[in-house]
């Protein structure tokens, strides 16, 4: 039977993974894409980074996008969320401080889960910050719904 999950299981799903589904629109042609993520529970955001392409050329027009994340044990076993919100690209002093909470959650994220020592990520942030394409980007105003089975 398929039920509904509340706002706080929800969040607690998007703080527990790093990969999710991001949809955008294109002339009105819907992409979904996978991507890394980091829920910031700070200020309630989601923050991406992203080299310059038709997805950032394309939520640059159209803000409104969509992400979903899942985790499934068995085909009667799993949960979904699902978020809409608003793209915001950040830059400069902004857009470092929340590279720098991307890398470091990721990495704990990856450790915890994975049970795998990450320390190449030590200097990430810094190094996706000097390369000139790379976007740092979060989605706001998040509406959030889940589904669970089993």
């Amino acid at each position: 039977m398929v039920k509904t999950i509340n706002t706080k299981e929800c969040i607690r799903i998007l703080k527990n993974n790093y990969i999710g589904y991001l949809s955008y629109l294109v002339l009105r042609i819907p992409y979904v894409v996978p991507i890394t993520y980091f829920y910031d529970k700070n200020d309630h955001t989601l923050v991406f980074y992203s080299a310059e392409g038709q997805k950032i050329k394309a939520m640059r027009t159209n803000p409104n996008v969509s992400m979903s994340v899942t985790e499934i044990n068995a085909i009667n076993n799993w949960n979904s969320v699902s978020v809409r919100g608003v793209f915001e690209e950040l830059e400069g002093v902004s857009a470092k401080a929340k590279l720098h909470d991307f890398s470091l959650g990721i990495k704990d994220l990856i450790r915890i889960k994975e049970h795998k020592k990450m320390s190449f990520l030590n200097e990430f942030s810094s190094k996706m910050f000097d390369q000139k394409s790379s976007i740092i980007f979060i989605i706001k105003n998040l509406e959030i719904t889940g589904l669970k089975r089993g």
